[in-house]
This record gives structure tokens, sequence and C-alpha cells, in this order.
């Protein structure tokens, strides 16, 4: 076993965390950590690193394992992704060092041959020599060029740097790896190269993700609810099996309690009303008795009943009987309400692309056509930097917004006049980030909103109304995030969405949510995802961006 977790107590802020978790992770053993936005998911990753250590209950690590986290931040950026990486690689620099500078000393020093021989040796046998090919290729295939490669990093964008850190915890030779949410911007190409070292790897991996596609293939899937750990074990279609079961499970246990606790309310009741009726002294101070034990049992069972997290997936759900679905619906978890978007009474074309190709000193792509009627469906596909985002922005120029500087556009981009357009984009406006939530949400608002508007619309997405409100945007989590944005794409009622990766920092339920709605959604969507659970959950025509 390399971690141990026992009986972990957390609060942060007065919101408990963890009451009495536990969770173990064994050795090479390929870990899922899911839950809701907000229930300490990273938290537990500072615990397990040390970084954390304000909290209760026991962490035990296996004697002499070497753990690794990936950072948010990389700091050595005079340095290339290359020696960035191979700085952290167990034993490489020193036996490099001495291979590189013993031959010129040693002369006939027995001892000193010695040390080079087996540096040598070990060098080979730990396959040092073909490991700086081995990243160039790890690299490569999240799509960094060969010039970003033996760039600085300080000139390399916030995404690059990412995919230099994930390199950089792939090769650690670490015990195991503490991975967040590493396929969250990723291109399908990468991400098919991050599952693949995944599946093979031999080091233990705990990842952060409620990515679909890589839930898929762990050894085991751990849910922090309800403040314990739950596990399945098994991937994401066992975990759907057996969440569903949990799930109603938990469900006719609280209806047990909450009847229990009813039929003890009655009988207090009842006890005080024959306290109160009857003459005889005695009769009455066993009734007195009889109605202080039922009200310390009540009140016992009362404190520790918590109403448990309750979320079925779509498919299970039609599984199940109606009297348990109805049943399922009054306590299940409150999930986000997407406001539904006008319908508009007559077919129309929306957005036509014709032979567009867009650049700055040269191009990224060339010769893009297609169009969108109301309840078309387009998936632009690519590799990361094959001109996606600049295809959006064109098309958000087209709507009166002079954003997009190339330098080469030509064809032709037309919007019809009835467009309205909701735009779900991976960053928020640097305009709106340092606001607090409440004026970014006022900003976005043609007509201001009072605060009776203002509290249902953050109780919607899941924000506390009174807390969340004077939050710096800038400080949200990237879950509250993705919420905003979501809010911020509907305002408007559009009959057409574009989506950049939407379903990133989203947790399951919330995906499925916003799934729904766009399946339900009248107008058109274009929309940009790696994620193959969602396009096929949303469908329509493939356009292919070249690059």
């Amino acid at each position: 076993m390399l971690i141990n977790c026992k009986e972990l107590e957390k609060t942060i802020a007065g919101k408990t965390l963890y009451k009495g978790l536990n969770l173990q992770i064994n050795e090479k053993e390929k870990v899922a950590l899911i839950g809701r936005n907000g229930f300490g998911k990273t938290t537990l990753f500072h615990i397990l690193d040390g970084e954390d250590t304000d909290y209760q209950g026991e962490v035990e690590l296996k004697k002499g394992i070497r753990m690794v986290l990936t950072q948010q931040e990389i700091f050595y950026l005079d340095t290339t992704p290359l020696d960035y990486i191979l700085d952290d690689v167990p034993h490489y620099r020193d036996l490099l060092k001495i291979i590189d500078t013993y031959p010129e000393m040693m002369g006939n020093d027995l001892e000193k041959i010695h040390v080079y021989t087996q540096a040598v040796n070990q060098f080979g046998e730990l396959g040092y020599y073909e490991l700086p090919d081995v990243i160039y290729q790890a690299l490569m295939s999240f799509g960094l060029s060969l010039e970003v490669i033996l760039s600085p990093l300080i000139q390399l964008s916030g995404g690059e740097k990412k995919y230099v850190e994930l390199v950089k915890v792939m090769y650690s030779g670490a015990d195991i790896a503490l991975i967040d949410e590493p396929t969250n911007h990723m291109d399908y190409v990468g991400k098919d190269a991050f599952i693949s070292w995944l599946t093979h790897t031999s080091m233990g991996v705990c990842v952060i993700t409620h990515d679909r596609d890589v839930l898929q293939v762990v050894d085991k899937i751990i849910e922090i609810k309800d403040y314990v750990a739950h596990v399945y074990k098994g991937g994401y279609d066992v975990y759907l099996k057996q969440n569903s079961m949990k799930t109603i499970s938990k469900m006719n246990t609280y209806e047990e309690s909450l009847r229990l606790l009813d039929k003890l309310h009655k009988q207090v009741i009842a006890a005080r009303e024959k306290k109160l009726s009857v003459k005889s002294t005695k009769a009455r101070i066993a009734a007195r008795k009889l109605e202080e034990r039922l009200q310390r049992q009540y009140d016992e069972i009362k404190s520790q009943l918590d109403k448990p997290s309750i979320w079925i997936d779509q498919e299970s759900k039609e599984l199940i009987r109606d009297d348990v679905l109805e049943r399922y619906h009054k306590y299940k978890d409150k999930n986000i309400r997407i406001a539904k978007s006008k319908s508009d009474e007559y077919k129309r074309t929306l957005l036509t692309v014709k032979n567009l190709s867009l650049g700055y000193d040269s191009p990224i792509f060339e010769n893009i056509s297609f169009s969108l009627e109301h309840s078309d469906r387009i998936m632009i596909k690519g590799r990361n930097g094959a001109g996606k985002s600049s295809l959006i922005k064109a098309i958000r120029n087209t709507n009166g917004e002079n954003i997009f500087p190339g330098k080469i556009y030509t064809g032709e981009i037309i919007l019809n006049e009835h467009a309205r357009i909701g735009i779900y984009e991976q960053e928020i406006d640097p305009e709106i980030l340092g606001k607090t939530l409440e004026e970014g949400i006022q900003k976005i608002y043609d007509k201001g909103l009072n605060n009776q508007e203002l509290s249902k619309l953050l109780a919607d997405y899941l924000f506390d109304p009174y807390q969340d409100r004077s939050v710096l945007i800038e400080k949200l989590s990237g879950g509250q995030k993705a919420r905003f944005q979501i809010m911020k794409m509907m305002i408007s009622h559009p009959n057409l969405l574009i989506l950049d990766e939407p379903t990133n920092h989203l947790d399951l339920p919330s995906i499925e949510e916003l799934e729904n709605t766009l399946h339900n959604f009248p107008g058109a969507i274009l929309y940009v995802s790696h994620d193959t659970y969602f396009v096929k959950n949303i469908g329509g025509e493939i356009i292919q961006v070249p690059g």
C-alpha cells in the first residue's frame, strides 16, 4: 500500500469537507478522484503531499515513497522544457555528470574507473541514453513544436507550460503521481497520448478528473461525497451501475430515518399530552420520563441525519421503476438550472461560412465552408493550434466585435440578422475577472437585476446567493468559472451557441445537465470538444480543420 488515509477531518472557512474520510491507494494502481466542485478534491492532494497539515486524522505513506504533484505554476522560467523535465528525473543529472567528467580525470584510478563503469551501466539500464528523445516525442504528442520545446519556459503559453508539467510528472520516476485535471484543454491526439500512458505506466497514479474517457480506463474511482470517500472498483461504466444501486439504497435508508423521526415525534406529543391529562403523580412522572426518553432518541437521530448526496446518471434512470424515480426526483441533488432559450417560429440559416481562410503571417487554415440552420449541430475538429479559436474569433468579429487580429482573412462569414449568439469560452474576459461575481453578472446583463432576481440566478447555477456574490471572479474555482461562463452564454436567449470545450471543470451531474439542455436546444450549435461522450451525446456534422 502506498497511501492510507484514516478518519480524515477537514474544515475550511467554516465549511466541512471531510468527516471520517478513509481511503487507500496501492502500488501501480490507477485511481480517479471525483466529486462535486468544492468538495475538497484538490485539498486532499495538498494533504497527501504534506503542503496542508491543518486537518485531523492520519495519513500513512509507504516508507521511502517518492510522490510527485502537478504544479499550477512553473517557476524555472529561464530553462527549456527538456532541461526542466530532465532536472526532475532521479539520478539523471548526477550520473550524466560522472559520465561527462570522469574520463578526463580518472587515469588509472581504479576507484574512479569503477564509479564511471557503474554510472555508464546504470545510465543504460535506466534507459537514460534514449530519454531525451523519448521526452521530445512525449512533448510533441501534446502538440508542442520543436521550436517551443527548445524555447525558454518564460516564452511558453499557460497551456504549453501545463503540458510540460504533465510530461515532467510522467517521467519523474515517482512511485505515485497526483495529477489535477490533466486533459482540460488537450486536443484529441494529446488526450489519446495521456490515456495510453496512464494505461501502460507502472507508476501509481491518482488523477482528479471528470473526463469520462479517462474514468473509463482507471482501476478504481473514489468519490468524495457526504464528507467521506466512496470507493468503486473499476472504470466509469462500473461506477455508474454501482452508484445507481448505492443511491437507491441511501435514499431508502434516508426515508426510513425520516419515517422513524415522524413516528418518534408523534410519540413525544402523545406522551406530553398524557403527562398533562393524567391525575396520578406516579403516572405523570412515568409519562414525563417517557417523553424525555423519546425526545432524546428523536434529538440524537435528527442531529446525525444529513440528507445524502443523491445523483443517478441519465441512462441508469431509464432502468428505474417509475415509483422509485418519483422518489429520486424528490431527494436528488440540486443541479444547475440552465435557462431555456426561446424557440424561433421558423427555420432559417443562421450562419454561413464560405471558403474561409484565416491566418497571421501565414494561413492557419484555408477554404473552410459550412452553414448552420436551426437545430443543426456542427463539431469543429482539429489539433491545438489548428485555428479553431481563430475561427470562433472571426465569427464574433462578424457579430460586431473586432477581436480577430490576423492579417489573412479571405472568404465570407455571413451572420443572419436574426442570429443571437451565445458563446462559451475557455477564458473569462480580463475586464470581468477583477470584478466580484455580482458586479460581473450585472455587467453582462443589458438590464440590471434586482436583488431577488440576482439571488435566484446565483442559486440556479449553484452559487451561494449571499456569500458568493462578493467573491472576485478571478478567485472562483475552475468549476465555478465554468458555471459563470454557461450563465453568461445563456443570458441573451441565444438561437446560435458557440461552445469551446464546455465540459472542462464541470462535475458529472453538471455535464449531464448541460448535455440535456443542449439536446433540447431549438437553435443551432457550433462546438469544439475532445470529450468523446459529449460528442456522442450532442452529435452533428464534423468539420475537420487541418493542422
